[in-house]
């Protein structure tokens, strides 16, 4: 199975790499659709919708569409440490913190399970969580906060 994604996969890659992310894209949907049980294909595809989003500083593809394409991945691989923290990543990119936090606690207990200490990753987490906290709260005094605050504190 990983042979026959690095396979699906090699053409979108190539394109990425000659600077083509629009063709990367396409060519990556197209294999979602005869692929749908392929995880990287998935993954990847959201993960260069994120990148062209980030390029353009604009959603130029819908935030619930890459969120899809995360979800899509996760459930398909759902041992795939890297696309929860990606995925993690992208729902905090989106402000939408609750679904982060979640994801990035996920992440944590898989990390602890395989006696993994707290990593690169949720250092960065926690950092952004609280960029994130201090712009829905500059006080950070709100009751909704305080559990992520304590989270962010944690990691």
């Amino acid at each position: 199975m990983v042979m026959m994604a690095q396979e699906l996969l090699h053409g979108s890659i190539k394109m990425f790499r000659d600077g083509d992310l629009d063709g990367a894209l396409a060519e990556l949907e197209s294999k979602m659709k005869e692929h749908a049980d392929v995880a990287e294909i998935h993954h990847m595809w959201a993960e260069f919708a994120n990148m062209k989003n980030t390029e353009a500083q604009d959603d130029v593809i819908a935030g619930r569409k890459i969120m899809k394409a995360y979800k899509s991945a996760m459930e398909l691989d759902e041992e795939n440490m890297e696309y929860i923290a990606d995925f993690a990543s992208f729902a905090l990119e989106c402000r939408r913190i609750p679904v982060a936090v979640k994801e990035f606690q996920r992440y944590a207990r898989r990390l602890e399970l395989e006696d993994i200490p707290v990593d690169e990753i949720l250092f960065t987490a926690s950092r952004n969580l609280v960029d994130a906290i201090e712009v829905m709260d500059p006080s950070r005094k709100a009751p909704m906060v305080q559990p992520w605050l304590k989270q962010a504190l944690e990691w």
